[in-house]
């Protein structure tokens, strides 16, 4: 038995935009059920996600600290930022966020793992590489804003963070899965042989 998520669609009757944001919305469709039924679902349309696991020579992972209001609290992250232009390449997109995030810049990019982070409301799509053979990045520093502007940055070894999102300690989507991700990967087939990080994306379909 081959267990792969697989493409569908069930028939929409009718579709309304009750809210438009600044990067994302609010839709509400009318969605034919097998048995015939109609029933609305709510649900956010999100242009999708990046995010990078940059591991150091020292096997420690760069994380930030970021106040998240939705939440109320302070979560320890990974790089990540949205996919602001449609088709956009997830690489390139990658690259610019850990530079402006942590002013860093990777020589050797995979993908980790591609998640929906909540999908049973939300259509994001998150690509979350691994990043390695770090080094400072050329150039002024990004100059940061809002949440952004409060950030920590620190470098914590792969096996602490991996203690702490078994404990309950560390809740942030990007970082849990991508630290256990690679933790499983390194009992696997190792790092090297994870997808490239140019590998199709049918969630977000992109352009090389």
């Amino acid at each position: 038995m081959v267990i792969k998520d697989t493409p569908e669609e069930w028939p929409v009757t009718a579709t309304t935009t009750p809210f438009t944001g600044k990067k994302t919305s609010v839709r509400t469709d009318e969605v034919v059920m097998p048995d015939g039924a109609t029933v609305t679902r709510d649900y956010q349309v999100h242009p999708g996600s990046v995010a990078i696991l940059a591991l150091d020579d020292a096997d420690r992972v760069l994380v930030l600290r970021q106040y998240r209001h939705p939440v109320r609290q302070k979560l320890w992250e990974i790089p990540a930022g949205l996919l602001d232009i449609p088709g956009e390449n997830p690489l390139h997109a990658a690259e610019r966020e850990l530079y402006e995030e942590a002013h860093v810049k990777a020589a050797d990019w995979r993908v980790l793992t591609d998640v929906y982070t909540t999908p049973g409301g939300c259509d994001e799509a998150v690509r979350i590489f691994l990043a390695r053979e770090l080094s400072e990045a050329e150039g002024e520093r990004f100059e940061v804003s809002e949440e952004e502007a409060d950030m920590e940055l620190a470098r914590v070894p792969l096996a602490d963070l991996v203690r702490g999102a078994l404990a309950g300690e560390l809740h942030n989507n990007c970082l849990v899965v991508g630290v256990l991700a690679l933790a499983a990967a390194r009992h696997g087939a190792g790092p090297d042989a994870l997808r490239p990080a140019d590998a199709p994306w049918p969630a977000r379909p992109f352009a090389s």
